[in-house]
């Protein structure tokens, strides 16, 4: 599949999406899913009310930051998992939300103080802190290295690519998303981040 296109460009699909709603998870019970998505992450519980293909649930919305919502089916006589995830064919393999390039430290010393391990890497095109949720499940805090306007990220990324590929990389990296910033014209400053380990070929 390395000669698929990879492009910003949109498809020629039948249809369009205009982003993410919500994603939905099945939880734990309704205690531990708001003491870790609210308490420790931040995220506003919006929205509490019945599953409403089964009732006996309660279904939980979270405020991830930008009005879209993670959400989670949950009940009490479920109790959480800190053992590892099954990954397989059509599971979760991790969910990362973004947090503000001047809030990574920050973020780090909260997480330190509250005792929840982590792990950082430098990504090449982001920066992120890798810690799991009450299930075990992985969860990325993810910063970008370069303050790139929303609406320009996937342009950006599809630029980093043809310069990695033309590079001959495995990887992109810094030098590939600073050629793909040149071609774009796009002058934006990079966001100061701690140093860190190169994450790549796994974590």
């Amino acid at each position: 599949m390395d000669d698929t296109d990879v492009t910003a460009e949109l498809p020629e699909s039948t249809l369009r999406t205009t982003g993410t709603d919500h994603v939905t998870l099945i939880g734990s019970n309704e205690e531990d899913t708001i003491a870790f998505y609210r308490d420790v992450l931040g995220m506003p519980l919006v929205l509490r009310q019945p599953n409403l293909d089964a009732p006996e649930m309660t279904h939980l919305f979270f405020d991830t930051g930008d009005g879209r919502m993670l959400t989670f089916f949950v009940s009490d006589e479920y109790d959480s998992h800190q053992g590892p995830q099954r990954p397989g064919i059509g599971a979760v393999h991790h969910l990362a939300f973004s947090i503000a390039p001047d809030r990574f430290v920050e973020t780090k010393e909260a997480l330190d103080e509250i005792g929840h391990r982590y792990n950082e890497f430098d990504r090449g095109v982001f920066h992120s802190l890798y810690t799991h949720d009450h299930n075990g499940l992985t969860i990325e805090l993810a910063t970008d290295k370069y303050d790139v306007p929303d609406d320009r990220r996937g342009e950006l990324l599809a630029a980093a690519q043809r310069a990695r590929v033309e590079a001959g990389a495995e990887y992109a990296d810094d030098e590939h998303v600073e050629t793909a910033l040149d071609e774009l014209g796009l002058d934006v400053e990079r966001n100061e981040l701690p140093e860190a380990v190169a994450g790549t070929g796994g974590k």
